[in-house]
């Protein structure tokens, strides 16, 4: 599909939008589940636009916060099943960058499904992937404070 310099444009911005609301969401502590079906929404609407407009890294961001949000909303195969295509994404297209993510989503599936041996070992491959690529300080502080909440979450 080809897509005017508009379409693109808007494109870009309903993307960029959709995972900041949803994002906003997955920080929500009282989020009810009307907050949840949005965010669930806003996540997967997020990744269309991307798809149309973005590259392998957003398409792999996007597949990434899909499984956060279904491991937020407790469906652990929803979120195991886009955490896979995330990291399949990251090792296909070698996105170094998003690799710690991946590995965290992976992580972060699997505690939900109550599967912590699996958990830290995606943990510990979070960490050694986020020690092992070149990102600046404000994205190493990011990928870090993801990694230890998915830590305290599995125990």
């Amino acid at each position: 599909m080809t897509l005017s310099r508009s379409e693109r444009e808007f494109h870009r911005k309903m993307g960029a939008q959709c995972f900041n609301d949803a994002w906003s969401l997955l920080e929500d502590r009282n989020r009810d589940d009307e907050g949840d079906r949005r965010m669930l929404h806003l996540a997967h609407a997020s990744r269309y636009h991307w798809g149309l407009v973005g590259g392998p890294k957003e398409e792999a961001i996007g597949d990434w916060q899909i499984s956060r949000v279904y491991a937020s909303i407790g469906e652990p195969d929803l979120a195991l099943q886009f955490a896979e295509s995330c990291l399949a994404l990251c090792t296909k297209h070698e996105l170094t960058e998003v690799l710690a993510t991946a590995y965290e989503g992976m992580a972060r599936a699997h505690g939900t499904a109550g599967r912590t041996r699996f958990a830290r070992e995606f943990i510990q491959k979070a960490r050694d992937a986020l020690d092992a690529c070149s990102v600046d300080a404000d994205d190493r502080k990011v990928f870090l404070g993801q990694i230890r909440d998915t830590e305290r979450k599995i125990g």
